[in-house]
């Protein structure tokens, strides 16, 4: 496919260096301050320098307060039977569709693993898209991680609270997990590489076993072990739990506000 990124910032670039890395397509980035791009990579500076209906895919990168003002510009750029992606975080395919109108529409939210090809991506399609042009941009999404298709933007509402904003949290239990570390006396370096191991190596063990994560939990839990201690305090009431929930419910009201 031809595809053409309208905006190339910090996730709009991340994904466009895996697309290139896979070297399937074709790409053009629209963006006056977009520099450092990939070998092979088309860079313009304004519309007026793209020809139209040239690009199956046109990719919307750019701040979702920016789309009604630059997008039209772009908009001749599309062919007839192509396809609009918007990856920008909070606007919804209506309105997208009062700024280009009746056209086939997906919307893709992604998150920041993209950054190393472990992204995990929503992806909504709109009635205007076909079945083909949905079958196409869910591989090119799946090149940057994995792209789970969804029946709803609701349902991209709740997968952002889960996924979307999930790295911050991911990165905050890091951070108290590292600390913690350390006040019990290791340096800032073993801290990190303490944490960030146990971390990645469990993920992948569960991963890659048939267990529920519950049975996975049991298996590691000596009675009246230090494993147990520590969970003892760590689920003390369900406050993991609930904090959880909490955190979830709230990232995902706040996607339904922005909409």
């Amino acid at each position: 496919m031809n595809i053409l990124l309208i905006g190339c910032g910090k996730m709009g670039g991340a994904m466009l260096r895996q697309w290139v890395r896979h070297g399937e397509h074709s790409f053009t980035v629209a963006d006056p301050a977009a520099d450092d791009l990939p070998s092979g990579v088309r860079h313009v500076s304004k519309a007026t320098d793209l020809p139209s209906q040239a690009f199956d895919v046109v990719m919307i990168a750019i701040k979702p307060q920016a789309i009604a003002d630059v997008l039209p510009d772009y908009a001749h750029a599309l062919k007839e039977d192509g396809t609009f992606v918007s990856i920008a975080a909070g606007t919804s395919v209506a309105s997208l569709e009062n700024v280009v109108g009746d056209a086939a529409i997906v919307r893709v939210m992604p998150n920041m693993a993209a950054l190393v090809g472990m992204g995990v991506s929503g992806l909504y399609a709109n009635a205007r898209c076909t079945a083909e042009q949905t079958r196409q941009i869910v591989a090119l999404i799946d090149q940057t991680g994995t792209c789970i298709p969804v029946d709803s933007e609701d349902r991209i509402d709740r997968l952002t609270a889960v996924s979307g904003s999930g790295p911050g949290y991911v990165f905050e239990l890091l951070r108290s997990y590292v600390a913690a570390a350390e006040e019990l006396g290791f340096d800032h370096d073993t801290a990190r590489t303490l944490v960030f191991d146990t971390l990645s190596g469990t993920v992948e063990a569960a991963r890659q076993s048939d267990q529920t994560l519950e049975a996975l939990r049991n298996s590691v839990t000596s009675k009246n072990g230090t494993t147990q201690a520590g969970l003892s305090a760590l689920m003390r009431d369900g406050q993991l739990d609930t904090l959880f929930q909490d955190t979830l419910q709230s990232a995902y009201a706040r996607a339904v506000e922005l909409k």
